[in-house]
């Protein structure tokens, strides 16, 4: 396979890589502009740009680019740093562009009711491949959801025991009511995906949490649910809904720098439960 080949299998693997291409050359150096070498997320390469110093240089590089998931343009100059000289080059500068090779994005959504149609939508339209699961087969249906790219009409426990989602996978909670949703939550928490949002009230979402954590489920594993989802923007019918989560959903993805609604209204309520039992203990030791 050439390197395109290999970029589209790595892709379909749900798997992460970074391309480096020489855009620049001036002088003599060990390969040829446009010259391609693919590092793929477990550290193996594709390809060649010519060997050496600068190959492990960009190598690291690369590595790095897939984790920010930003792209990166580094030049080196041959002739200046003496660890380029292998015997093999006669003093070029050459300048390298990194760029990220991301697998597509992978929503999940459980729940097949009106946000969920409009969300598979709106989220198809923004770049992601969505799933969708429903325990019932009249709304789990692709008449329904012709976006979606796959539809599974199961009890959620029978999808959940098939669904794997990556580390490049996002996770909604749209069901129809709260058992659904802490069943789904509890198993999501405990999954790769990179998000995890669930729909409802701040009072839902709380008493959710505290059963799970009850339940045994580390608290910390809480900490990267978005819930009540998505962002504040007043939305209020379903397809407003729909939006709200998107861009969320985008937010996240473009690794966006404005704070955004996480969890941070959840652990100021459990601090200041905290502190006024604190406060409470301290005047009922005082009384004593």
């Amino acid at each position: 396979m050439d390197i395109y080949e290999q970029i589209v299998q790595l892709r379909r693997e749900g798997r992460r890589g970074a391309v480096a291409t020489i855009i620049n050359v001036r002088g003599s150096i060990p390969s040829f502009r446009t010259a391609k070498m693919l590092v793929r997320d477990d550290g193996s390469i594709a390809g060649t740009i010519g060997g050496g110093c600068v190959e492990a240089d960009v190598w690291q590089a690369a590595r790095e680019v897939m984790e920010s998931e930003k792209p990166r343009t580094l030049t080196f100059d041959l002739n200046q740093d003496p660890k380029y000289d292998t015997g093999l080059v006669c003093g070029g500068t050459l300048e390298i562009f990194i760029e990220p090779v991301l697998p597509p994005a992978l929503l999940y959504v459980f729940g097949a009711g009106h946000v969920a149609q409009s969300l598979c939508q709106t989220a198809n339209n923004a770049g992601f491949d969505v799933v969708v699961t429903d325990d019932r087969s009249s709304y789990a249906s692709k008449e329904r959801f012709p976006a979606a790219r796959e539809i599974h009409a199961l009890d959620f426990d029978q999808a959940m025991e098939k669904l794997d989602p990556n580390e490049s996978s996002y996770i909604v909670m749209v069901t129809r009511g709260h058992r659904d949703d802490m069943r789904v939550l509890r198993w999501a928490v405990q999954t790769r995906a990179r998000y995890v949002g669930m729909i409802g009230s701040k009072r839902k979402v709380i008493q959710i949490f505290k059963t799970l954590q009850e339940e045994g489920l580390a608290a910390h594993l809480f900490d990267r649910v978005y819930a009540p989802i998505g962002l504040d923007i007043g939305a209020v019918t379903p397809e407003e809904i729909a939006v709200a989560i998107t861009a969320e959903l985008i937010a996240f993805r473009r690794h966006a720098t404005a704070v955004l609604p996480h969890l941070s209204w959840f652990k100021t309520a459990n601090q200041t439960v905290s502190e006024s039992e604190d406060a409470s203990h301290a005047q009922n030791e005082s009384s004593d």
